[in-house]
């Protein structure tokens, strides 16, 4: 097939599709009501916003270190393998010698705790979230903008606390400072966990809409990844009157006209992104291949997540490796041939164990994994959320080392006022905890766009 042939039969098929996608009615925006998903009946709760401190007791600590030094059944890995099997086991002796013998728990909670937290209820549940805000010296003179941002799987708030001061400290660059508020999920590190099935993404971001307004914000900025890029999306496609802006660091648009537009331009990918970003989505086979190969815990959690739970919430070492073998294949994809993973490339052993013991001190492994089972359901499906465009103006960071860069034209399937879309140099599924400031710069551009509208 010569050029001008291969050139006009994509450029039309593409037209055709992103036309017709044009024409499809857009579904209805579902209405959500207040449901209760706290245990027992509805009942009339303390709706007040309460500081709150992380204290983990001392019998907790005590039954990890007995749980640690009892592991002595991790079996050898096979010769010359690093990560392509799972965590190593080799370097499993490494992680845990230091998370007995050197690792204080005690000095990172304190660290922790020079973040401002507090709790409130809301549905229910009692959630857990950071609220950072500038200083009076920091906001003469500057408009004060909420940013609420939003982490996935197997991530935590932990994720945002490098990035926290970049975003709150004052710049002459620009004319707002941002207000922050930093939740954990429902079932994840000191929010509750629902004790009614049903609580997904979607409901998730009810719940963090009414947060917000608890907390005084008619409108208000959204980061998110992962999970929280979800979240987020689904935030500002049901109260686009609410969110005035939504920055993603992972974008994953699931509609009709996206999905055949990715398939034809597989035809020459260099239609949609720069000829030096192709081999990060093209071709198609192996990007696929990897996904497969990445996902399988996916399946799992969508399924039987209370049945993986119970182990991994009997056993530290099994929750460490099942999390942080995720720190290193999503973080560098070639991390897998290092026998460490590549894990401390990009974090401290301390940084990685803060984030397990978020799971492990709180017992939040399998109520995590639940979003899973809840939002890949056909409940969530049925609100048909994919296919209704978000109208809020969006930027979207990707990072190379993504499990997969959806190309910023087929973006703009789902993300109609796609205001800003760019391919970072370096870093991976973490982004916030890898590239704070790479991150910080990109949400602040952003603002800087979205303000200016």
């Amino acid at each position: 097939m010569g050029f001008l042939h291969k050139l006009l039969l994509i450029g039309s098929a593409l037209s055709a599709v992103y036309i017709s996608q044009l024409f499809l009615k857009n579904p209805p925006i579902p209405q959500f009501k207040d449901q209760w998903w706290g245990e027992g009946q509805p009942r009339v709760q303390d709706e007040s916003i309460k500081p709150f401190k992380i204290k983990v007791s001392d019998e907790v600590l005590s039954d990890l270190q007995d749980r640690l030094s009892r592991s002595t059944r991790i079996v050898p890995g096979l010769e010359g393998i690093g990560f392509q099997y799972g965590f190593n086991a080799q370097y499993m002796k490494t992680v845990k010698d230091y998370w007995m013998n050197t690792y204080d728990w005690k000095k990172q909670e304190a660290f922790l705790n020079t973040f401002p937290h507090f709790k409130t209820n809301i549905n229910g549940l009692g959630i857990h979230f950071i609220h950072s805000k500038p200083s009076g010296e920091a906001i003469k003179n500057k408009k004060v903008l909420p940013l609420l941002l939003l982490h996935g799987w197997p991530g935590s708030f932990i994720e945002f606390t490098k990035i926290i001061p970049l975003l709150t400290q004052e710049s002459d660059k620009y004319d707002f400072v941002f207000e922050l508020v930093v939740p954990s999920l429902p079932g994840y590190g000191y929010s509750d966990a629902a004790r009614k099935p049903g609580l997904g993404a979607a409901e998730m971001g009810f719940i963090f809409d009414r947060l917000m307004k608890r907390l005084g914000y008619d409108r208000y900025y959204i980061q998110g990844g992962d999970w929280g890029s979800l979240i987020g999306s689904d935030m500002a496609t049901l109260f686009p009157h609410r969110v005035k802006g939504l920055h993603l660091n992972m974008v994953a648009v699931n509609t009709i006209g996206s999905n055949l537009g990715l398939m034809l331009s597989s035809l020459w990918p260099s239609l949609l992104m720069p000829a030096d970003k192709v081999p990060l989505t093209y071709p198609l086979s192996s990007r696929f291949m990897h996904i497969v190969q990445e996902t399988g815990y996916l399946h799992l959690q969508a399924t039987k997540p209370d049945t993986v739970g119970m182990a991994l919430s009997d056993s530290p070492i099994g929750l460490a490796a099942y999390l942080l073998e995720k720190f290193s294949t999503w973080t560098k994809a070639s991390g897998k041939q290092l026998q460490d993973g590549g894990l401390l490339e990009k974090f401290t052993m301390d940084e990685l164990l803060n984030n397990v013991m978020i799971y492990w001190t709180t017992n939040s492994i399998t109520t995590s994994m639940r979003m899973y089972s809840e939002t890949l359901g056909s409940k969530q499906f049925g609100y048909n959320l994919d296919n209704i465009a978000c109208v809020v103006p969006t930027g979207a960071s990707v990072f190379p080392e993504e499990l997969f860069v959806q190309p910023g034209p087929l973006a703009k399937f789902k993300y109609t006022n796609l205001i800003s879309y760019n391919i970072m140099d370096r870093g991976g599924h973490f982004a916030a905890y890898e590239e704070p400031q790479l991150l910080a710069d990109e949400v602040i551009e952003f603002v800087q766009k979205v303000e200016k509208l």
